[in-house]
């Protein structure tokens, strides 16, 4: 009897323990369940657009309302609601400002909304109320009106967008054919039809369909009356249907071919310079080159067609001798990274004296986006010139400075062009080395300082820098060591002026006071 009581008694608590936890579960999934917002419209008529504001934050708003905007909520709320109403109710925000002062407005909407509908709205304890109504007579009334209207007032407007847009759209069927386009659209397929043709549906295709396997958007040109027009084609599936676009690209059609036309002059100038031209890009890759190059470095042009880097053109140039050759591979390297480097900065110009006996001037010049512009040109010629030009000088030196007189030789403009030894031992300087300014006048200035007075340097002076017809002329000076001097002045080919001096023997510098010193004596024939 006792095991029974006990049996009963816990059966009796297992059954108290499962209620209550059955209660506890139920009471925590009751208060997980989301509480619906607590909203002041609630209770009201749900069917009417109301909203309600604090400033721009919105407080609160009716189902309708929500619905109808709603993206509007919180702070800013008040910019996103003038947004989506302001064009349905003209001057509504300036109304609304007024409301502080009048208490309530009465905003009716635009000529174009349909239904025609109307915003009261009041303002009570500091916040703003704002109701959408409709007429009283309407076939539509509170939520139906207020979201008809709306959304006519949308259709239109994007009707309005698309009509007046100047890109061409249009819309196609399964089949291709334009069941609808925009007035940009419509406009060149009446001006493209034949004289005398009407519109006909389903309406004229303008542009054949492209193909869309191309990566870029395909272009198209209609010829109008006005001139060609270019266009880039989009086409956009949408269901069985498909939006298509056209941009216009007269611009774009316009600058390719200046850049085409240009891009031709300019090889074609590049064509026949003399000057072996190379361009590389960033990446030090040959984008650019004309035939002279081949000429100049031996290079095949299918090794330059392939776009080498700077260093396989450079390797390859020196494989033919083209470059002059350094005693190593390393300083060879060296030369390459100095070359780049200089060349990159605006700085590289050399002359290149190669095996063969060829001379090259080689300038490197930088190019906008890090890009390199390398140029070659054989001066062979002209250093062959300079070189005999040279060799003849030092020969005509060489002449002079055997001869006993003192010569010194000077241009049309007075500056002193050659000197021999003779006129360095017998005036005590040279004046390729002494004198920064070996003219004429500073010249006689010297002869002056180491001669006895006489007016025959300033007679010199005016003889040298003469410009009309001269006839030669002798003279005489006496240095201060009282050796006298002969001068004979001559006359040369171009303006140039001869000047020699002579030391008389010792016997015949003694004084005769029948000779004047000052005299400018003619050359006798």
């Amino acid at each position: 009897m006792a095991t029974e009581l006990i049996y009963v008694f816990g059966m009796v608590v297992s059954a108290t323990l499962v209620v209550l936890s059955s209660l506890l579960l139920l009471s925590a999934w009751q208060s997980r369940q989301t509480r619906p917002v607590a909203s002041i419209f609630r209770d009201g008529r749900p069917e009417a657009t109301v909203f309600l504001f604090d400033g721009d934050r919105l407080l609160d708003a009716s189902p309708a309302a929500r619905q109808l905007v709603p993206e509007a909520d919180g702070a800013g709320a008040w910019q996103k609601l003038l947004l989506r109403l302001g064009p349905m109710f003209p001057g509504l925000a300036d109304r609304i400002d007024s409301l502080p002062r009048l208490g309530q407005v009465h905003v009716p909407s635009g000529s174009g909304v349909v239904p025609a509908m109307a915003i009261h709205a009041e303002h009570v304890a500091g916040m703003t109320r704002l109701t959408m109504v409709a007429p009283a007579d309407g076939p539509q009334s509170g939520r139906d009106a207020a979201a008809t209207a709306a959304l006519q007032q949308e259709v239109l407007s994007q009707r309005a967008v698309l009509a007046r847009s100047p890109v061409l759209m249009w819309k196609e069927d399964e089949q291709g054919q334009v069941i609808w386009a925009n007035h940009a659209y419509l406009i060149r397929a009446v001006e493209l039809l034949a004289e005398g043709e009407d519109l006909t549906w389903p309406l004229p295709r303008l542009f054949d369909r492209p193909d869309n396997r191309s990566a870029t958007p395909p272009r198209a040109r209609l010829q109008m009356q006005s001139g060609p027009e270019w266009f880039d084609l989009f086409r956009v599936p949408v269901g069985e249907e498909t939006f298509c676009y056209a941009l216009a690209a007269n611009a774009a059609v316009q600058a390719e071919t200046a850049l085409r036309e240009f891009m031709q002059t300019l090889t074609k100038t590049f064509a026949d310079l003399p000057i072996g031209l190379a361009i590389f890009d960033r990446n030090r890759v040959l984008q650019l080159f004309n035939p002279a190059l081949t000429d100049l470095t031996a290079l095949a042009p299918d090794f330059l067609i392939a776009r080498p880097t700077l260093s396989a053109v450079l390797d390859a140039m020196r494989a033919r001798s083209m470059i002059p050759e350094p005693k190593d591979y390393r300083s060879w390297r060296r030369q390459l990274v100095r070359l780049e480097e200089e060349a990159a900065s605006g700085r590289f110009e050399e002359t290149w004296s190669l095996p063969g006996g060829q001379t090259y001037r080689v300038i490197g010049r930088p190019h906008p986006n890090g890009a390199l512009a390398f140029m070659f040109e054989d001066i062979s010629t002209e250093m062959t010139r300079t070189r005999r030009y040279r060799a003849d000088l030092e020969l005509g030196q060489s002449v002079i400075d055997t001869v006993d007189e003192a010569v010194a030789v000077f241009s049309q403009g007075g500056q002193l062009v050659m000197s021999n030894l003779a006129y360095a031992r017998l005036w005590g300087h040279d004046p390729a080395v002494l004198l920064s300014d070996a003219g004429i006048g500073t010249l006689c200035s010297w002869w002056r300082d180491h001669t006895a007075p006489s007016l025959l340097w300033e007679d010199a002076t005016d003889f040298v820098l003469t410009l009309s017809d001269r006839t030669g002329w002798n003279g005489e000076a006496r240095l201060l060591d009282g050796r006298l001097i002969d001068c004979k002045f001559r006359p040369l080919t171009g303006g140039a002026t001869l000047i020699t001096f002579r030391l008389r023997q010792m016997a015949e510098t003694m004084p005769n006071p029948s000779v004047s010193h000052l005299a400018r004596l003619p050359v006798q024939a």
